[in-house]
């Protein structure tokens, strides 16, 4: 299945860079009406953004192989486009700059792209030119990411309960095929807790992540001594970072200072790797049956442990 989902997201992307590439006419000979190719027009723009760059930061910059900028700059040196300072920085490196000849050459370059690219946006209902734009940024956020980003917890948001039972039910009905009847129940667990939330004594914790929310978890009162851990929930794009474990603890110490002597749970034997959160937490089998339920034959599993 990992190597089908992986096939599966390389035809994704791939279909993506046809698209964007076409669109954006980035298969031409040469960019929007310019003398220049694709990477002659990067080159051209990190000299005008950049204050006296050596070939080396350009190189850094774009990750161009040395030899072919190499040719770049000779190429804009010849055509008057770029100039060196005369006294080496360091040895051999010297200090590159356009020239008047090289400022006009961008900024004829500049104002044509901003034309072609404000031509695509126009061509698009507001709509569908907001999901461009929303996609653009998050591609961007992904790449510029750090590698390690942190995830907080925090109180549920306006959108927030509504998400994770869309999530919940995506989630099993993709990797455990379970049918729509999950997510109806998912959708009855939540709208009790806010119907009939008791502060100090039931809480949810939403996992964000570069501002996608990626987890969930709810403790609610199921008696006066005992509480209930309740939909348990981690993203795929979230896991292998310890954040089941972390949403787990976090409902053992509230339920504890709460004033509760014991928490419970409910799931299902097929849910190998939440048992394993639940064990290594404390959490002891206490119950199990048999079940048919959201199109599947289950054992459902009752699992608690003292405070």
């Amino acid at each position: 299945m990992a190597i089908q989902n992986r096939e599966r997201d390389i035809a994704a992307l791939r279909a993506f860079n046809r698209v964007y590439t076409s669109r954006l006419g980035l298969l031409n000979a040469h960019l929007d009406k310019s003398p220049f190719t694709l990477s002659e027009a990067r080159v051209l723009y990190e000299l005008a953004h950049q204050t006296n760059p050596t070939a080396a930061d350009i190189g850094r910059t774009l990750g161009l192989d040395r030899a072919q900028l190499s040719r770049t700059l000779k190429r804009f040196a010849n055509r008057g486009l770029i100039e060196a300072d005369k006294q080496p920085l360091r040895g051999r490196r010297r200090l590159l700059s356009l020239t008047k000849a090289g400022r006009a050459a961008f900024s004829a370059l500049d104002s044509n792209t901003r034309a072609a690219i404000g031509a695509l946006l126009d061509d698009l209902p507001p709509a569908r030119r907001d999901r461009l734009l929303s996609a653009a940024n998050a591609i961007i956020q992904v790449f510029d990411a750090p590698s390690d980003p942190p995830v907080l917890l925090r109180d549920p948001e306006p959108g927030d309960l509504g998400w994770i039972t869309h999530q919940q039910g995506k989630l099993y009905a993709n990797e455990y095929g379970w049918d729509w009847t999950f997510e109806a129940l998912v959708a009855e667990i939540v709208g009790q807790f806010a119907k009939n939330f008791i502060p100090g004594k039931e809480r949810c914790w939403v996992a964000e992540r570069e501002g996608e929310v990626v987890g969930s978890v709810f403790v609610v009162r199921q008696d006066d001594e005992t509480a209930k851990l309740r939909l348990l929930y981690v993203d795929s794009a979230a896991r292998g970072l310890g954040l089941g474990r972390r949403l787990v603890d976090e409902c053992i110490s509230f339920a504890r200072a709460s004033g509760y002597k014991r928490i419970v749970l409910w799931t299902n034997d097929v849910l190998v790797s939440a048992r394993r959160i639940y064990q290594a937490a404390g959490f002891e089998l206490i119950d199990e049956e048999p079940h048919h339920s959201f199109g599947k034959d289950l054992v459902g599993q009752v699992w608690g442990r003292n405070l």
